[in-house]
């Protein structure tokens, strides 16, 4: 679980999708789509299998005054609608969907609740946070918008102010503190523990064989009359021409390119082959390094490759994953720590959740 709930600087994560990659394994689910083994289809639920979690209790509409009680300190309404508000806000503004909100607000009261623990248990042992680190916490979070009254407006948007703040901030380092400490003890894993991850997980350290290459695309809809189709495709015709003339492929792919990969020359990196739709990992794949290839269709429109390298597939050595493994375990180490710790706080407590 994460300690830390203070969501005042939202993280906009920018993610550019080339027009030829597939979509993702998963995708399907995240759009809403339910997986054939979850409808009760083809052969069932397998004897044995763990019955699904109960629903959550439903969060009334209209909250009391305190929502929940950690050791007598009271866990109040403002408290939880402000945490609502921000992640609502760090959302882009987007409410939670209300076939979730009974399962989203028992998180989140959830999360609030062990940050309470956090903050008594950082009093106990006299780690709380000094006016110097939470007038630190500020400009640091200050210095993620361009002007003081853009900062001063996201303030008032998820209903903060600055006192408010600056008090959730304290929370925030006070329980940070208590995990380091707590995980601070922990031993790193040792290169035997990294050699046995290693050799018990082989499918791990397999790289299949990829290559970079760059392409043009000119887009077409598959369903576009047979004019509009025309046109991109001598559009297509009369770039590739002037890339077989031995004309700057990069330089071609920015002016002409409708794909996102267009400003870096059209450069998509390396890839392996189910990266891709098959059209075009076929071609691509076919390709000797520096080979152009002839116009390829897909359902993304019309593409002109150019292979740039190539990586035979491999086995990584353990010499060099071993950093990797070791930093791996290090983390699954601390997380199991970390939840440990926290039910330990929760079986101590006396926890009244009064919604």
């Amino acid at each position: 679980m994460r300690v830390k709930v203070l969501l005042l600087s939202a993280v906009v994560a920018s993610v550019s999708v080339s027009a030829c990659n597939k979509a993702p394994a998963g995708q399907a689910a995240a759009s809403g789509a339910t997986p054939p083994a979850a409808t009760g289809q083809g052969s069932g639920t397998p004897p044995g299998a763990p019955a699904p979690p109960a629903p959550p209790k439903p969060v009334p509409a209209v909250l009391p005054a305190v929502v929940a009680r950690v050791n007598g300190e009271d866990i109040k309404k403002e408290d939880f609608e402000k945490m609502i508000k921000t992640i609502e806000a760090n959302n882009g503004g987007r409410t939670i969907p209300p076939d979730r909100r009974d399962q989203i607000l028992r998180e989140l009261l959830d999360q609030l609740v062990v940050y309470t623990l956090l903050n008594q248990e950082a009093k106990t042992r006299g780690l709380t946070a000094t006016d110097a680190e939470i007038d630190a916490k500020l400009q640091q979070v200050r210095q993620q918008f361009p002007t003081q009254e853009a900062f001063e407006k996201a303030l008032q948007e998820r209903n903060i102010t600055v006192e408010g703040f600056k008090h959730d901030a304290r929370m925030d380092v006070n329980a940070t503190k208590v995990m380091e400490a707590e995980l601070s003890t922990i031993p790193g894993p040792s290169d035997a523990e990294a050699k046995d991850f290693y050799t018990k997980n082989p499918n791990e350290f397999k790289e299949e064989e990829s290559v970079r290459a760059s392409h043009i695309l000119i887009r077409v809809d598959p369903s576009a009359d047979a004019a509009t189709k025309a046109k991109a495709k001598a559009t297509i015709d009369g770039v590739l021409k002037k890339a077989k003339a031995g004309q700057d492929f990069a330089k071609l792919a920015q002016q002409y390119s409708q794909d996102g990969s267009a400003a870096q020359g059209g450069d998509l990196d390396f890839f392996p082959r189910a990266k891709m739709v098959p059209e075009f990992s076929t071609v691509a794949f076919g390709l000797q390094k520096d080979q152009i290839s002839d116009v390829v269709t897909t359902q993304f429109g019309y593409h002109i490759i150019k292979v740039t390298d190539r990586k035979p597939g491999r086995v990584v050595p353990f010499e060099e994953a071993a950093g990797q493994i070791k930093g791996y375990l290090e983390r699954q180490k601390k997380q199991e720590k970390q939840n440990t710790f926290v039910e330990g706080l929760k079986k101590k407590a006396k926890i009244e959740v009064l919604i």
